[in-house]
This record gives C-alpha cells, structure tokens and sequence, in this order.
C-alpha cells in the first residue's frame, strides 16, 4: 500500500510540530528547510514547549532522575512517566533541539542523582535501559558519553545481548533490555563516530535479535511474546514496531540494506495496518503523565501510523 495523499492529511491535519516535521521529512520528502522550519517550531509551541515549561528551576523534571521525587517504589502505583529520564526522551525523540535546554546538563550534573545509590546523573547507574537513555540525551545535549558507551562493553554477555538484571545475576539477555542499549549505542555513534569496539558491541547486539528473527525464541523458533500490539509513546516496552523502527535507523547510518531475517516481523506489523493505511494503539501505558500525547485504545494513532508507514515504506 503506497502513502497516499488522504494518509498524509490526515496526518498533518491539527498535528502538534512535533509530529509535523517527521511527516514532512519522512513520507513527504520536504526540502531540508522546510521540515527544518517546522521542526524549529517544537521548542516553541504545543507538546515540546508545554513540557519544557515544566522543568524545575534544578533542571529536573518533578524533582527525580528516574522516579518523581514523591513516588514511593514500595507502593502498588504503575511507573510514572514524569521524571527527568522520561522528559529529555520525549522532548529528545521530538525534535527539540539542545539549545533550548541551554545549562540544563550542568543543571543536572549538580542537582540530580539516580535513586540507585544516590549515584551522579551523566554517570549512569546499573540499569542497561536507564543508561542507554542516558547515553542519547547525554550526546544530544553535548555530554561526554565515552565512559558510559564503553560500559556496554563491559557488560555485555556471552550470548551478545544485554539485560538490566545482571546485577542480580542474569546470564542471558532480554529482548527489551538490548533494544534499549542498541538505541543508546548507535545515538553515540551517530553523535560522535563511535569506536571500533562500540560499534563491534552494537552489532554483536543486532545479531541476537536478527538471529531470533526479533520476537522468536533461538531454542524452539517459538515466539517470545505477541509484541505486535503497539503503544505511543514507545516507552522501554519491546514491540516489533519498536525493533524495526531501531533496524531502520541502524541501516541508513550504516547505509545497508534490511535484513531479511525481519520479514516475518515486518509481516506482522504490517498485518495491524488498518484498510486505511493507519494503526491503531492498544492503549496508554499507565503511570502518571504530564499530558496525553496519543489517543486512547482501540483509536488510529497518528504517533503510530507515522512509524509504522515509516518502516513498512523502508522495508519496502
């Protein structure tokens, strides 16, 4: 199915700039200036100027690293999504440029320390998730993120993946955990040109999802998990949307083809495209927000139908 003139306006129809400027770089193919302009627009005006206002006068976002400054980790409430961590991911994956959060890394190299340990932000903690998000805004917003990308290297396993449980003894990796270290690895080979052993962990790390076909089991051939229900924002959660989107970005960096290893996860993403060429969400992730930025379930999502026409157009 070709992206047709009806998708993209509905796209673009009311859409906050945020999501604007991806619709016009990626399925219209603007000028560079064009979805530059728009992209400018995000600091300023809807999503990405509402949640900067919220930023603390300390640089955090509700007085946390990870966590609110007020949630209590022994209670039943679902994670929020309200901390610092969370607020650099979206305004980062926004488009909000990093002049815009002009100090806010100093900021946070005074102020704000991990709830593991009391540790320093820009250090990261234990947590393979948490340090690659950590990795991207650091190298978004003009951090050194050597020490950090070379942790990876460190803690890597022997089956080429990662998991956050390794502190606890954790000997095979999970799906969702080097999915995220995969993103914060190639945030910093992008940013920065890498190094050779960085960029030999990220595809080592690649090869234990392609190897899986990115939701089987290597044993059995099994699936792990359904993972082709999908949610905006994408959060930590893996999905097969979520790898994709991640082996699309990773191939034009590196300017190859897609792995045919991937169409049986390409088959079921494109298998929740809807007759109109849309997807819709499974709902939110519950956990205090700010603000909604998708629909409920059950509604076509414009977050999720622009990744997946992105990937599918990509693939094809």
């Amino acid at each position: 199915m070709a992206v047709t003139s009806g998708l993209v306006e509905w796209l673009l129809e009311g859409s906050d700039p945020a999501l604007r400027w991806q619709v016009e770089r990626d399925l219209l193919e603007e000028p560079e200036e064009v979805w530059r302009a728009t992209r400018a627009r995000v600091a300023q005006e809807g999503f990405g100027k509402r949640l900067l206002e919220l930023q603390g006068e300390d640089g955090q976002w509700a007085g946390g690293a990870f966590f609110p400054a007020d949630y209590d980790m022994r209670g039943d409430e679902a994670q929020p999504w309200t901390a610092t961590t969370w607020a650099l991911v979206a305004l980062r994956e926004w488009g909000v440029e990093a002049a815009a959060l002009a100090g806010t890394a100093q900021l946070l190299a005074e102020n704000s320390r991990w709830e593991y340990d009391g540790l320093p932000y820009w250090g990261g903690e234990v947590d393979c998730c948490i340090n690659a998000m950590t990795v991207s805004n650091g190298v978004w917003l003009g951090v050194d993120m050597g020490a950090n990308a070379r942790w990876f290297v460190e803690h890597q396993l022997g089956d080429g993946g990662w998991n956050c449980e390794w502190v606890e003894g954790a000997k095979r990796s999970s799906f969702h955990s080097t999915l995220n270290s995969l993103k914060g690895l190639l945030d910093y080979e992008v940013a920065t040109g890498g190094s050779e052993e960085v960029r030999r962990v990220r595809k080592e790390g690649e090869e234990y999802l392609l190897k899986r076909h990115l939701y089987k089991r290597l044993s059995t051939g099994e699936a792990v998990a359904e993972w082709a229900t999908f949610r905006y924002p994408l959060r930590w959660q893996y999905s097969v949307l979520n790898a994709a989107d991640y082996f699309m970005r990773a191939a034009r960096h590196d300017r190859t083809s897609p792995d045919p290893r991937m169409s049986e996860a390409m088959e079921r993403i494109k298998a929740q495209r809807q007759g109109d060429g849309t997807w819709v969400t499974a709902g939110r992730h519950p956990g205090r927000m700010w603000f909604e930025v998708d629909v409920e379930a059950g509604q076509r999502s414009k977050w999720l139908t622009l990744y997946g026409t992105r990937v599918v157009e990509w693939w094809g």
